[in-house]
């Protein structure tokens, strides 16, 4: 039985790129019964994040699992994609590095946990996760828990959300009295809003399509919940818009932002798009008094904050190994029949 990791990431694609070939969490499981389709490959685990989208199969074949999955790819985006790929067993160290956030844009980053531990729910819940694969990725997570908890690697900022209020920090000082909108109630925003709590922010308004999440939101961080319908009509009054929905196209373009900033009258908006597929059109950074700043953007900020973590490299890559050993010893003794439908 073999492993197979293939994918795209912040790393061999710019984000324009990667946005074409993000996949939204319900397309998943139609997607994973179309991987499950391909010629052998036994089972299948899809991850996809803002920096990653990134196939994990199980198979006998793996050369015909990553030409199916560049196939689907391509028929999706209309165009084919710069894949990187991995065989066993460096596709195993490969997850077990993702897991951990060695491979993230931020090292040591702790979103990248939860949306692996998403990736395979999903995917055992729609039955593509073999045997093998569910031993996998239980390795990862207890990979990845030894990583925080015997090492510094999440010292300083780990997530997106948390560099991005650095960012904000940089651009205003303190940010005190300042005024920030949240568009998303999901996991980033959520992190994010925290991260805003923590360096003293007061003025929060989080809309969300769902309002009840927004309010939910709203009252854990002490912000101001809106519908989703009105938040363009806010714009004018805040200094800081953070964009993270899961939008199919930008909801952030010059024709919706250019009416509310004549109400500003000079006072710059700094908007920080979290989001992939993004959330603002590019060119609303050309707008007078918008200052635009995407995931791309962030990876100079983050890595200013790396030389604790980077010394912790070493330390995380031998706990690694540990476990690589320890999953292709198992590999090794078992003998795995294609699932059924």
């Amino acid at each position: 039985m073999n492993i197979l990791c293939a994918g795209i990431n912040h790393r061999t694609a710019q984000l324009d790129v990667r946005e074409k070939f993000a996949v939204r969490e319900e397309e998943m499981t139609e997607l994973l019964e179309r991987l499950r389709g391909i010629d052998g490959v036994s089972g299948a685990v899809m991850l996809s994040t803002c920096n990653r989208v990134e196939l994990y199969a199980s198979g006998l074949c793996t050369l015909k699992a990553l030409e199916g999955f560049r196939s689907i790819l391509a028929e999706r985006a209309g165009f084919e994609a710069p894949l990187y790929h991995h065989d066993t067993p460096q596709a195993v160290r490969h997850l077990f590095r993702v897991a951990c956030g060695l491979d993230s844009m931020v090292i040591g980053e702790t979103e990248i946990l939860g949306q692996v531990k998403k990736a395979y729910s999903i995917a055992s819940e729609s039955g593509s996760a073999t045997r093998s694969l569910h031993k996998l990725f239980q390795h990862a997570f207890r990979v990845a828990k030894r990583v925080r908890t015997e090492t510094q690697i999440t010292s300083g900022p780990t997530s997106i959300g948390s560099v991005a209020v650095e960012l904000a920090g940089k651009i205003f000082g303190s940010l005190e009295d300042r005024r920030v909108m949240i568009l998303g109630a999901g996991e980033i925003s959520e992190r994010t809003a925290r991260s805003l709590q923590s360096r003293g922010v007061r003025s929060v308004i989080v809309s969300n399509r769902t309002y009840e999440r927004a309010a939910s939101l709203a009252a854990e961080i002490g912000g101001m919940a809106l519908h989703f319908d009105h938040w363009e009509k806010a714009v004018s009054d805040v200094d800081i818009l953070i964009s993270s929905t899961n939008a199919p196209h930008a909801l952030l373009t010059p024709e919706k932002l250019a009416p509310f900033l004549k109400q500003r009258r000079g006072v710059p908006l700094f908007v920080i798009d979290l989001a992939v597929p993004r959330d603002a059109d590019p060119q609303i950074n050309e707008l007078d008094g918008v200052f635009l700043y995407d995931i791309d953007s962030l990876e100079q900020i983050a890595a200013q904050s790396l030389d604790i973590r980077k010394q912790e490299v070493i330390r995380c890559e031998s706990l690694i190994d540990e476990h690589v050993e320890g999953f292709l010893s198992w590999l090794k003794t078992i003998h795995e029949p294609r699932p059924t439908p």
